[in-house]
């Protein structure tokens, strides 16, 4: 019991993944599959989970730096073909499933084509160093003195 999903009822043509990225909800592949788990007949009976597809590769969402980022970032995510699987099941409700999925991909793309922080490389001192090794002498020394006594000969 597997179903393709048209688009659904939207309220606009797309889907809105970022300041500057509209992703085309013609683009979307809904399908709707029996959810698994916990739920007696109504799980076995409905196809409630709903895998969205949506293909990086030919997009018209984005340009080639964006979708350069994205297939960089998303690697593990996006198949051979390019194209990135999001699954959603929380609800009993094929509708909030899909509008949850639809949230994901958006949250997903808007993750990815974020700007990374760029990591300012610190360095430790000469003089912390110094300190620090001299403190761990000190340390190393007292312990050593907390030895057994040795009698002199």
């Amino acid at each position: 019991m597997v179903a393709e999903l048209a688009c659904g009822m939207p309220d606009e043509p797309w889907i809105d993944a970022g300041p500057a990225v509209r992703i085309p909800r013609a683009e979307l592949v809904y399908r709707a599959t029996p959810a698994g788990g916990p739920g007696g007949q109504h799980v076995n009976r409905v196809a409630t989970r709903i895998e969205l597809w949506w293909n990086v590769g030919t997009t018209v969402a984005l340009s080639e730096p964006e979708r350069a980022i994205v297939r960089d970032r998303l690697a593990r995510r996006i198949d051979g073909e390019g194209w990135l699987r999001i699954v959603a099941a929380d609800s009993r409700s094929q509708t909030r499933n899909r509008d949850a999925a639809t949230e994901r991909l958006s949250a997903l793309v808007a993750a990815a084509l974020k700007p990374r922080k760029k990591r300012n490389a610190t360095r430790v001192s000469a003089a912390q160093k110094r300190v620090r090794l001299e403190a761990k002498r000190r340390r190393s020394e007292a312990k050593r003195l907390r030895g057994r006594v040795r009698p002199d000969d």
